[in-house]
């Protein structure tokens, strides 16, 4: 029976060409690279009733024409939609599998157990993905119109992205937002709205977006997270993220002057 192959080598997705010029991924009777004894082939929640599997290779595909290797990232502008959301749920899978490899309690090694969670094979822990959940939010000065926008010092390139951190223990997202914001440019927000939340399997996140009204304090960008921050309107924007992120989504509908929400 064929089935949809979601292959990955070091951060890369194999995708195969259609005629047409389109993308997808394999689909076929079996793995479309080889597989040794070792490989740990997972199966994946299917797409429309057609089954998934994903597997992680050492070497990349190279020899056939009609596959290529992609960045995941990347594969966003070349898969459909629903194939770039599977894809990141099966490179999360698989980097859940390889590092729970052995039992955080015994160290005994651990056993699949379903598709999505595993047991150790000497003390019977169970374990299953977790998820790492951020916030980010679009700040935005009612009475000027403009919105804040930094630049991460983690940030490969220039553009300028929103705030945005990790929820920790014990928080709710709102005050997460809150935190993240007093923390990394020392002002106060209000009027928080959630706007929508997205997959970020980079590794395995969830991103939760948020809206916000400035309420007062002047940018004081802690240094040791932001190299710059500003206020900007429509007309000054800096460059931003791509439009695969949640982060260009809160820009856009703020740019549209659309609803708060996705």
């Amino acid at each position: 029976m064929k089935n949809y192959y979601f292959v990955f080598c070091n951060g890369e997705i194999l995708i195969e060409k259609r005629p047409d010029g389109s993308y997808t991924v394999p689909f076929t009777d079996e793995p479309p690279t080889i597989v040794s004894n070792d490989t740990n082939i997972l199966k994946v929640t299917g797409i429309n009733g057609t089954e998934v599997r994903t597997y992680k290779t050492d070497m990349p595909v190279t020899d056939n024409k009609g596959y290529e290797m992609c960045p995941l990232r990347q594969s966003y502008y070349k898969l459909d939609h629903e194939m770039y959301l599977e894809a990141g749920k099966c490179s999360e899978l698989i980097y859940w599998d390889s590092s729970t490899k052995y039992c955080g309690s015994c160290g005994a090694p651990m056993s699949m157990q379903t598709e999505i969670s595993k047991i150790c094979t000497k003390c019977g822990k169970e374990i299953w993905p977790q998820l790492a959940t951020a916030v980010i939010v679009l700040v935005r000065k009612t009475r000027t119109d403009e919105i804040l926008l930094v630049h991460a010092r983690n940030f490969k390139s220039d553009f300028f992205g929103l705030v945005a951190g990790f929820v920790e223990t014990g928080e709710t997202l709102e005050e997460a937002v809150k935190r993240e914001v007093m923390e990394e440019t020392g002002i106060s927000i209000t009027n928080i709205q959630y706007f929508g939340s997205q997959p970020w399997p980079y590794p395995c996140g969830l991103m939760i977006g948020f809206n916000a009204e400035y309420e007062n304090g002047e940018i004081r960008l802690q240094e040791s997270e932001l190299s710059a921050g500003a206020w900007f309107n429509r007309e000054n924007l800096p460059r931003i993220p791509e439009k695969m992120s949640i982060a260009r989504k809160l820009i856009d509908a703020w740019k549209e002057k659309t609803p708060p929400c996705l």
